[in-house]
């Protein structure tokens, strides 16, 4: 596939081959690992877990937040509350579960919890300090689809039912975009919908119904209508306006910020479909996490105070989300433009989420079972500067990945009809790897990762070049696919010979990234622009790393 391109390269490793020849060997030894960046750039995926990712206000008092990343968009009013009180509010974002795991640790790093959905503010809080929840506002979740094709499905103008949108993917007619059910609120939340909807819209959902193989039959259909997963309800939004697809499932207000985006564009607006056998809600829940300081308390209560007022609630519908389950105020309904489907007379009716344990079997339903195969490329660096600390940390990351054990503690197992394939390099590929499903072929991975020594120096992109051509044996319409690339280095300057393989090949693969140790962010930012993807920090934790991106995929 790719001749042309080989020869190029076959060229440039020829002239280096004479340059090092005739060079010092000190500078054989510098080329032989991999070269460094001083340059860096905001982190987009791994967190610590006191990292604050944005401080609003200053001052000797700090209120510590960890928030759904769905509440950035309210940064400007918790900032005017912050300021006039001359109080720090840090802000930590993280998914649904990363939120509902943390809750549950003994050394909790932060004052307060502001999940996208109650169910994992309780299901988190194992050790009760939990206190003072109330829901700040509340957001539907709602399917947006490009107008047009909304209008060609005869979805404008009527209601919709969960039934109707499974139709029309059988039919070949829709695709969409969601976060995955197992790492992200609206993903999980729009999944228990259809559940609750295929079910014939049952009181509660419980153990026996999740044995239900008509329902099971059909929700797997349903999902394979899935284009591209995210672990994050705002980076897919984000994602979706800078790609090309039919429609997103997210919450209402993101729709809405959507929507405005598209209108400055002057591209098709998102209609929006209400189903109604299916429709959950995000309730937006504030609680204090309470661990022994009062003072920590009171600063709670006086911003909870804030932000539950009539003015501050105001301004907070101003930006989508309702407050109140019954409508919108008449001076906020120009917000939720009726010619884009959004209805702001709407009462909302939520279905009750089902009890914990039938939650987390409905999660594990969903990874191992039901959800459309991921075929997953990993192309690891084993370059010279990853022996030691670096490359016991890369094998202690893929152990979380490939021991199904280990995976199934954050809902990342494999399911029966994934594909995986690993790809390691340093200068040349190393080998190539696969493993079929999420048996022992999968977990034999484990001990090639185990086994590789750490040798040479970096290219990645030769290594994501015979990715797309492995990929040619697949038909990917059957698998949501993407690369997932680790990296402690300056890779040699390849990428403009993978650029043209990458849009050759034309299927839009993802690569998403991780950096890791002197690795060049402005490369792997190069990538994630290109393939509209995602860079990932590991260099404080490439366990954690490792995770987050694989509930991208």
């Amino acid at each position: 596939m790719h001749e042309a391109m080989n020869s190029r390269r076959s060229e440039k490793l020829r002239w280096l081959a004479i340059l090092i020849a005739v060079v010092l060997m000190t500078m054989i030894y510098g080329l032989s690992g991999c070269g460094s960046s001083d340059g860096g750039s905001e982190e987009s995926g791994g967190t610590s877990d006191l990292a604050a990712q944005s401080t609003l206000g200053s001052g000797s008092k700090t209120l510590r937040i960890l928030s759904g990343s769905e509440n950035k968009e309210l940064e400007p009013i918790i900032e005017k509350y912050a300021k006039k009180n001359h109080v720090k509010i840090e802000m930590t974002y993280q998914g649904s579960l990363d939120i509902m795991r943390q809750l549950g640790e003994k050394n909790f790093g932060y004052d307060a919890v502001w999940p996208a959905s109650s169910i994992w503010m309780n299901a988190g809080d194992t050790l009760h300090r939990v206190k003072h929840a109330e829901s700040v506002c509340q957001s539907p979740v709602v399917f947006g689809i490009r107008k047009p094709l909304a209008e060609e499905l005869g979805f404008v103008d009527r209601e919709v039912s969960v039934n109707d949108i499974l139709e029309a993917i059988l039919a070949g007619r829709l695709k969409f975009c969601m976060t995955s059910a197992t790492q992200s609120n609206s993903g999980a939340s729009a999944y228990i919908g259809f559940i609750h909807a295929l079910l014939g819209s049952p009181d509660v959902i419980t153990m026996d119904d999740l044995q239900d193989q008509d329902m099971r039959k059909k929700l797997a259909q349903l999902l394979s209508g899935i284009d591209r997963s995210s672990g994050s309800s705002d980076w897919l939004k984000d994602m979706f306006l800078k790609g090309d697809y039919d429609a997103m499932v997210n919450y209402e207000c993101l729709m809405i910020n959507a929507d405005e985006q598209l209108q400055a564009a002057k591209k098709d607006p998102l209609y929006i479909i209400y189903p109604y056998d299916g429709l959950s809600i995000a309730d937006s829940p504030l609680a204090y996490v309470d661990q022994g300081d009062r003072k920590a308390e009171e600063r709670f209560l006086d911003f909870q105070e804030y932000l539950l007022s009539d003015d501050t609630q105001d301004r907070i519908q101003q930006t989508g989300r309702r407050t109140t389950y019954t409508g919108i105020s008449d001076k906020n309904k120009v917000i939720f433009r009726k010619e884009w489907g959004f209805q702001p007379d709407r009462v909302l009716s939520p279905f009750k989420m089902p009890e914990a344990d039938v939650l987390d079997e409905c999660l594990n339903l969903y990874q191992t079972v039901l959800r459309k195969p991921s075929l997953t490329v990993y192309c690891l660096d084993y370059s010279g500067s990853m022996e030691g600390e670096g490359n016991k940390q890369l094998v202690a990351a893929m152990e979380q990945v490939l021991i199904q054990k280990n995976a199934a503690e954050n809902y990342l197992q494999a399911s029966p009809d994934d594909v995986t394939i690993l790809i390691p390099f340093e200068s040349s590929v190393i080998g190539t790897f696969t493993a079929e499903g999420n048996g022992k072929e999968l977990e034999d991975l484990y001990d090639t990762v185990d086994k590789l020594e750490p040798m040479g120096g970096t290219d990645m992109y030769n290594a994501m070049e015979r990715g797309l051509d492995l990929l040619d044996e697949y038909d990917l319409s059957k698998y949501t696919t993407a690369f997932i690339v680790m990296t402690d280095g300056e890779s040699e300057d390849y990428y403009n010979e993978f650029r043209e393989a990458w849009e050759e090949d034309g299927r839009n693969i993802p690569v998403f990234s991780i950096m890791y140790g002197d690795a060049d962010s402005s490369q792997l930012d190069q990538l994630a622009q290109l393939t509209n993807a995602r860079v990932f920090d590991g260099r404080e934790d490439l366990i954690g790393a490792f995770r987050k991106v694989r509930g991208y995929n």
